[in-house]
């Protein structure tokens, strides 16, 4: 056998040995026609002779004399061997006191190397020694045109928005809808670390020090959801991402190089506790462990909603948990985590559907209101975070943890919906997901919210924990179950892929029925004639707008890392073409749509902060390597920051060496 490491090429073996150049010189002495021919050698080859064993001696005799290079680039891009095998780079140039002899002395002959990869790392990504491909070139370039976009919506923000939520595109002015925390500043920052993009981290960073502790003083009501998601969400992991949690940090595939004064990572855990402790007078408040909606910050109260009855979203009280957990870890605190958990504990104990829940619960009495089921608005991110949480808290690692029973209404709700919500479309068979709007007791709706297409992705990582498909078959971890919603996963990116392919603009409208054969249905198709499910597709026309939405690139960003598949990356890149004909605004900024199914497409004069924080984020990674951010390591909230599970134990433990 070969050996494949320089450690291993240390044996004695004369061919491969290097010889000294003295014994290069006696041998050739005493083996050559020198020998034979020294009687008629003349003074001239002696004389030769004599300073070639000169300039010998003096570099035996001295060893050290250093050669300073005026340009140590010339010595950049050598390339030698570790002991690990692993080829690293030289970038110092030669150092103080190498000898000339070591640098010109050859290095020695090592048998044909093999490859010491062993198969890919616990998400499937390639090893350090890979070469890049063409094709890896192309989807690099494909990402670089996402970065490009991504600026594009910044500068718009930063020119005509700085410190609003959100940028007016077409008007070219900011407005604040969700509360006046410059919403879209905190949201984008950890797209902006991800994608190395300094200069957009040191000035968001430079308004988080100075203006944020200003709104908390100043601004009014905020709702906790959105809060949470958004901003919470952003400070917590632009804080990780910028190496705050020591625990964790390095492991997300790139490096941070923003170090500029004022950014330091404590800088955005003190800025989180700020809120989270105003925040948390909505858990404080409440009779029950269902906190109320709305917050106000300046004045550290809460209340319940002003409508239906005070009635909180099933989906926003359940969509807390990782943001409060994920605190409570990097601040000691525990307060946080026990506040938000309370409210999955007192879910744990509600009845329920076939794991199904209805949209609404009530603060006062803990219960739900009404009979509404759906994974659309009000009911989506729950489901995403029986899973998330579970994953977050190590549940992928242990049988038996504090949050099994998360993973165990995760598994009844997963199979409610495949026994009462899904259905397939006529004539070509789209599988798609629909709604009860009053409960068991009526008939499923062809309704599916554009919302409902993270269910896609959140069914694979929930088959595979974040591994690889082929990683988990050989591992045994996808049973009967797992392979089933895996396929519901590839079946329902599927309709969510069609549900943009379908209209004249090539971008999916906010809703859509499909067509079940039943009478009534509107013949409203998407605009574009020669659409393959132009016919298994309604769009009405209140529902043929675009907010942006990321749900679609998501699920594709998710199944990519799981399957492999390519087409995946297609879809995406069509999708984002698409914005980038339709959405993208000339003096900044990019613009929801009014209009999918007609062209020119009327544009909106909004830009949602998800755009920037998930929208563009899903692509960028959805384009790139998969070991930035791998999946069996960092858990997305439901607005895309990530957190990293920090458990000692990583996810490499699931799957067998090689």
């Amino acid at each position: 056998m070969l050996p494949s490491t320089t450690r291993d090429a240390l044996y004695d073996n004369a061919k491969l040995r290097r010889r000294s150049f003295l014994k290069v010189v006696t041998q050739a002495l005493l083996t050559s026609s020198v020998r034979r021919d020294c009687g008629s050698c003349g003074i001239g080859k002696m004389l030769a002779l004599l300073m070639l064993l000169g300039l010998l001696c003096l570099t035996i005799v001295h060893p050290s004399s250093p050669v300073r290079p005026s340009n140590s680039k010339v010595f950049q891009n050598l390339s030698v061997y570790g002991s690990d095998s692993e080829e690293k780079l030289i970038s110092e140039g030669i150092k103080e006191g190498q000898s000339l002899r070591s640098v010109l002395r050859r290095p020695p002959r090592l048998p044909p190397r093999i490859s010491t990869f062993r198969g890919k790392g616990a998400n499937g990504s390639v090893g350090a020694g890979r070469k890049e491909s063409s094709d890896d070139r192309v989807w690099k370039n494909k990402q670089v045109k996402v970065v490009e976009a991504f600026r594009h919506a910044w500068n718009g923000y930063k020119t005509f928005a700085m410190g609003y939520d959100e940028l007016m595109p077409l008007s070219g002015k900011g407005v604040d809808g969700l509360g006046g925390l410059g919403a879209t500043v905190v949201d984008a920052l950890d797209t902006a670390i991800i994608m190395g993009l300094d200069d957009v981290v040191m000035e968001a960073g430079s308004w988080i020090e100075e203006q944020f502790p200003v709104r908390f003083r100043e601004k009014g009501q905020v709702n906790l959801f959105e809060t949470t998601i958004r901003i919470l969400g952003g400070l917590l992991s632009a804080y990780h991402l910028m190496g705050g949690d020591n625990e964790t940090h390095g492991q997300w595939g790139e490096t941070v190089t923003v170090q500029a004064s004022g950014l330091k990572p404590e800088l955005y855990l003190e800025r989180a506790k700020d809120l989270a402790d105003r925040l948390m007078f909505a858990f404080t408040s409440s009779p029950t462990p269902i906190p109320f909606s709305d917050v106000v910050l300046s004045e550290k109260t809460a209340h319940p909603a002003g409508f239906d009855g005070g009635a909180s979203s099933t989906s926003e009280v359940t969509t807390l948990q990782l943001e409060f957990l994920y605190l409570s870890k990097v601040s000691g605190d525990p307060k946080y985590g026990k506040a938000a958990m309370s409210v999955l504990e007192h879910f744990r104990q509600l009845p329920k559907l076939d794991g199904l829940v209805p949209i609404y619960v009530s603060p006062h009495t803990g219960q739900f209101q009404g009979n509404n089921i759906r994974l659309g608005s009000r009911g989506d991110s729950y489901y995403e975070y029986l899973l998330k949480v579970w994953l977050h808290q190590g549940g992928a690692f242990a049988n038996d943890t504090d949050v099994s029973y998360l993973r165990e209404m995760y598994d009844e709700a997963m199979e409610g919906v495949k026994h009462s919500l899904v259905q397939k479309s006529v004539p070509k068979g789209l599988v798609f997901v629909g709604e009860l709007p009053t409960g068991d007791k009526g008939n499923l709706s062809p309704k599916m919210d554009h919302l409902v297409c993270f269910l896609a992705g959140n069914l694979a990582l929930g088959a595979t924990r974040g591994l690889t498909k082929q990683q988990a078959l050989e591992n045994g971890l996808l049973g009967e179950h797992d392979m089933e919603n895996l396929q519901l996963a590839e079946d329902l990116a599927r309709t969510c892929y069609e549900m943009y392919s379908v209209t004249a603009t090539g971008l999916a409208p906010e809703i859509a029925y499909f067509n079940t054969g039943g009478a009534g249905s509107e013949n409203l198709s998407g605009g574009k004639a020669n659409a393959e499910y132009k016919d298994d597709i309604i769009i009405k026309r209140l529902d043929r707008h675009n907010l942006l939405r990321p749900e679609t690139v998501e699920s594709l960003f998710i199944l990519y890392r799981i399957t492999r598949d390519s087409k995946y990356r297609q879809w995406g890149w069509e999708i984002f073409q698409a914005f980038e004909t339709h959405s993208k605004v000339n003096g900044g900024g990019y613009a929801c749509i009014d209009d999918v199914t007609v062209l020119p497409a009327p544009k909106r004069d909004k830009m949602e902060t998800f755009f920037l924080g998930e929208t563009l984020k899903y692509l960028y990674l959805l384009f790139g390597d998969s070991n930035v951010l791998p999946l069996d390591r960092f858990v997305f909230n439901t607005e895309a920051h990530p957190f990293p599970i920090t458990l000692q134990q990583t996810s490499r433990s699931l799957v067998a060496e090689t």
